[in-house]
């Protein structure tokens, strides 16, 4: 069987299968958004680590270096900002080609060092090494939180509301604006889906407000995908879900775009990539407070898009004319991608 067939999660899970069983201080360990570690006096440490990869997640030649560097730590913000927490020590990783200028090391670096001012973040050391092929950047970040203010995939009850900040999809229309030349859109769209394909804003104030009610369930930070990250939750909760499309807050010419590029308006919405909006349940009647909260302490839109169902329902999409369709939950893939840079 190859890494292929096995797919990313499968192989994690084949992975996790050869570890040994993790020690008393590892409160959860391989599976969720980040590993959740004893930190004593009530608190917890949270640990995770993502890395951007020239021809995966971007192209060098169409990529500003600042930018760059701002990414890579904001798409592991955006990991602790699904578990409730606060950002604290960055670890930095580079692989580097020969021939590389300098000066894109230097705004790489510029980017890192924006992006963590803007998040108290401390970058404390890394490992720089050369690469055959191209570059690389992997970052390792620890947050802390109080223990019981800590949110995983595993805490969806049925009857709960499925909530959403910000918008969808508009990453994935930046990707593939970007990739195939034959699709348009209004300057004004292209710009904005260019920005959050290029510069995502982790909710890492959203996240520790939703951490602090103690009423949320679960929580995940959407970069597979809507489709993809629920689903993680459905599994880890042992739930199903219905989503209504009407519901979705994604932009009208984000759903012209994917109907032309995909042939399915929802399609970027629901199975593109790197949102880095959360993603979470909490019960019917706190959703309305909860919105609430997030809006007038960060400014950031809440939508709620649908419900937790029983596991036996899968995953459902309720179209706008009423009519049901199963939720395929297939999501990004790194196992399983497509063409190089494609991150939808």
């Amino acid at each position: 069987m190859t890494i292929d067939e096995l797919g990313e999660f499968g192989l994690i899970e084949r992975i996790a299968g050869i570890l040994p069983a993790a020690g008393k201080d590892v409160l959860v360990g391989i599976g969720d958004d980040v590993a959740v570690l004893e930190g004593g006096g009530g608190k917890v440490w949270l640990a995770t680590c993502d890395v951007q990869v020239e021809g995966v997640h971007f192209l060098k030649e169409a990529t500003n270096p600042y930018d760059l560097g701002r990414k890579a730590l904001a798409i592991n913000l955006s990991d602790i900002a699904s578990a409730g927490g606060s950002p604290r020590f960055a670890l930095v990783s580079l692989g580097l080609p020969r021939g590389l200028e300098a000066d894109f090391v230097d705004g790489l670096y510029a980017g890192l060092r924006e992006e963590a001012r803007s998040y108290g973040v401390d970058v404390v050391g890394g490992n720089i090494s050369g690469t055959r092929r191209g570059l690389f950047i992997d970052i390792f970040l620890l947050g802390e939180a109080e223990r019981d203010e800590v949110k995983l995939r595993s805490g969806a009850r049925v009857g709960e509301a499925i909530l959403v900040t910000g918008s969808l999809g508009d990453a994935a229309a930046g990707v593939a604006l970007l990739l195939e030349k034959s699709l348009s859109t209004s300057a004004g769209y292209a710009a904005i889906a260019q920005a959050r394909r290029d510069r995502p804003s982790p909710r890492v104030a959203e996240g520790r407000l939703l951490g602090a009610s103690r009423v949320v369930g679960a929580m995940t930070d959407i970069s597979d995908g809507l489709a993809g990250d629920l689903g993680h939750i459905r599994e880890k909760s042992g739930v199903g879900a219905r989503l209504y499309a009407a519901a979705l807050p994604v932009a009208r010419e984000n759903r012209t775009l994917a109907l032309s590029a995909r042939g399915d308006e929802w399609h970027f919405a629901l199975q593109g990539g790197e949102d880095y909006e959360l993603l979470f349940t909490a019960p019917k009647e706190a959703a309305a407070g909860l919105a609430d909260l997030i809006r007038r302490e960060t400014g950031s839109a809440v939508s709620v898009i649908g419900e937790i169902v029983e596991a036996s329902r899968g995953g459902e999409l309720e179209l706008p004319d009423g009519r049901v369709v199963p939720l395929e939950a297939a999501g990004w893939d790194h196992m399983k991608a497509g063409k190089p840079g494609e991150a939808e």
